[in-house]
């Protein structure tokens, strides 16, 4: 496979898990590797829009020495305030007072920077762009990490928006479909990983008002353990270059241990040096 102008970047989510994307594309900025066409799900567009506003390390600060400092991640957060996380911290403080986006950088940007949102109303994917509005942009971004249950949903030009990876988790399909036949795949589980668990049925108290969303719920593991042995297919056909943990991760999606997290940024940042050393 060559790596062109016209090979997309796909970056998948995983919550806490997205410090090793955070760590490659800051190996990416370092060697001067940005792509025109990225396309990014959950923890994956947040550290996406610092890799598209080119500022390294600033996911890095965000995930791990921004956590330990206000710890703004747990389950006592949920039961408190209603959401596992600070979404007033998380998307108000961090990009406008303590760890400054630059925006102007990120709507200058000359390529195409799709986020993914699964829409509550229809059940289905939603890949969205914003190159001039703020306030948009970072919606986007907040309504891509919304996880269900445990994060209230998060409104989009009038529609109620939650985590692209209910549905699409590591949109490649998108980029082929966007007219990008090869394409860079930063996953954040080993090779081989598959999800254990079981769908079922969501019963009609929850979301009560989104049928739609129940549904896509209810196929949740079944759709991402498709999509992993897709991957696997797609990189074994030399389709796709696929950048990913070494061996089965300590880390899981609310890790707050940051020596863990330091640890998988390190192996991400190694990894994402290695492609740049070996594609130009």
């Amino acid at each position: 496979m060559q790596v062109d102008r016209n090979t997309g970047l796909v970056l998948e989510g995983g919550g806490m898990r997205g410090v090793f994307t955070s760590g490659v594309l800051d190996a990416f900025m370092k060697n001067e590797r940005y792509f025109r066409y990225v396309v990014a799900v959950s923890a994956g567009a947040c550290n996406g829009m610092s890799y598209i506003s080119r500022q390294p390390r600033r996911a890095r600060i965000s995930n791990i020495d921004m956590l330990v400092k206000y710890d703004y991640l747990g389950v006592r957060r949920l039961v408190t305030h209603g959401c596992i996380y600070d979404p007033e911290l998380l998307y108000d403080r961090f990009p406008n007072e303590l760890v400054p986006f630059d925006y102007d950088t990120y709507f200058s940007n000359a390529g195409t920077f799709e986020v993914v949102t699964t829409n509550c109303l229809t059940g289905r994917a939603e890949y969205l762009s914003e190159q001039s509005d703020r306030c948009r942009a970072i919606d986007i971004a907040h309504a891509s990490s919304s996880l269900p249950y445990v994060c209230k949903m998060i409104e989009v030009d009038g529609t109620p928006m939650l985590d692209g990876g209910i549905v699409d988790s590591i949109p490649v399909l998108r980029a082929v479909g966007q007219g990008h036949p090869f394409n860079v795949v930063v996953c954040t589980r080993n090779r081989g990983y598959r999800n254990s668990g079981h769908d079922r049925k969501i019963p009609s108290f929850i979301y009560r008002n989104y049928p739609r969303l129940r549904v896509a719920l209810s196929r949740r593991i079944a759709v991402y353990n498709e999509q992993l042995a897709m991957v696997e297919r797609m990189e074994d056909e030399g389709r796709i270059i696929c950048i990913r943990p070494q061996r089965p991760m300590d880390v899981d999606r609310m890790t707050k241990d940051a020596a863990k997290l330091e640890a998988l940024y390190e192996e991400g940042f190694r990894l994402g040096c290695d492609f740049c050393e070996k594609y130009g």
